[in-house]
């Protein structure tokens, strides 16, 4: 395909994503196949066979730079973390090289966070990395990145440095509480989609009685369903709501010195960017959106340029 430079790569637990991308980093096509989880060892093999079509037609040695879980204990090989403060330079320039430096893995980020925990994370550093290239503000002075989602982190940078993160588990919770919990299942039913007006009734109600624990909130759940006040897709979308402003509350509060200005970068799904973003403005807070899709194809992007500059010299 005329133009191609590189292939990206976003090999989360559940899905792989490539994309044969231009020199700027435009994606001009795409593919998609197993998580790492589901890959059985066979790694090599099955990016293979997905870029053949791509090598067939453009040249058979494009460079390939991937990041996600394709670098932790259960992917191809583990990418050790880079420890914090991390410029985005030390984290390209800690990829580990594949088949004879074809193929690149971004590496992870670790830190002790603010709360003296050991912390990591694994794919959002390409994020960052993205943001960084889109955003030049990023680059200046002290900024805060909220990058929900399963493991939502909350990311301190300086100067373009990654200085620190800690980790929220709450969509994992959200996941764990409508699938496996009496709270949001009823006569055999499941949870169903987030009702948008009841998850503003979640953040409503949390930010009522801030001084409440999320634990002597979530029974609410069923309650308000036994009540007759909510459907199963309205109790759905009060639980997010709930999450989601304990969530903000909580990582404000630990981040006091840093919301003098209000200013907080959100780094993912539209949809829950866009939760994130209701809660941070009950606050006060100024948002910014970034697509995370688009993040991390920047970001892998910065890191292939990096990386062909290190060959040229």
């Amino acid at each position: 395909m005329t133009g191609a430079s590189f292939i990206a790569g976003d090999w989360g637990t559940s899905n792989l994503r490539l994309y044969l991308c231009d020199a700027q980093g435009i994606a001009l096509d795409g593919r998609t196949g197993p998580g790492a989880a589901d890959s059985g060892g066979r790694f090599a093999d099955i990016l293979q066979s997905l870029i053949a079509p791509w090598a067939a037609s453009c040249r058979p040695t494009l460079p390939t730079v991937l990041s996600g879980m394709v670098g932790s204990n259960i992917g191809w090989t583990e990418a050790p973390y880079v420890a914090c403060p991390a410029l985005p330079e030390q984290i390209a320039d800690a990829c580990v090289a594949l088949c004879g430096g074809r193929v690149h893995i971004v590496p992870g980020l670790s830190c002790s966070n603010r709360f003296n925990a050991p912390d990591f994370l694994r794919g959002e550093e390409t994020q960052i990395l993205g943001a960084l290239n889109l955003i030049e503000s990023l680059r200046r002075e002290r900024r805060l990145l909220c990058l929900p989602g399963t493991h939502t982190k909350w990311v301190v940078l300086q100067d373009g440095a990654v200085r620190e993160f800690f980790t929220a588990p709450t969509g994992e919770l959200f996941a764990l509480v409508c699938e496996h919990s009496v709270l949001l299942r009823r006569h055999g039913q499941t949870a169903a989609a987030v009702d948008a007006d009841a998850f503003t009734k979640g953040l409503a109600h949390f930010d009522e009685f801030p001084q409440a624990q999320l634990l002597h909130r979530l029974f609410e759940c069923r309650s308000r369903q036994l009540s007759g006040e909510f459907s199963l897709p309205a109790a759905t979308g009060y639980l997010s709501g709930l999450l989601v402003a304990s969530d903000v509350q909580g990582a404000l509060c630990a981040l006091t010195e840093l919301i003098a200005n209000r200013s907080v970068y959100l780094i993912g799904a539209p949809e829950l960017t866009r939760r994130y973003a209701a809660a941070l403005g009950r606050h006060g807070c100024d948002t910014y959106a970034v697509d995370g899709a688009a993040a991390s194809l920047a970001g892998l992007a910065q890191v292939h340029r990096r990386l062909s500059q290190q060959v040229v010299a």
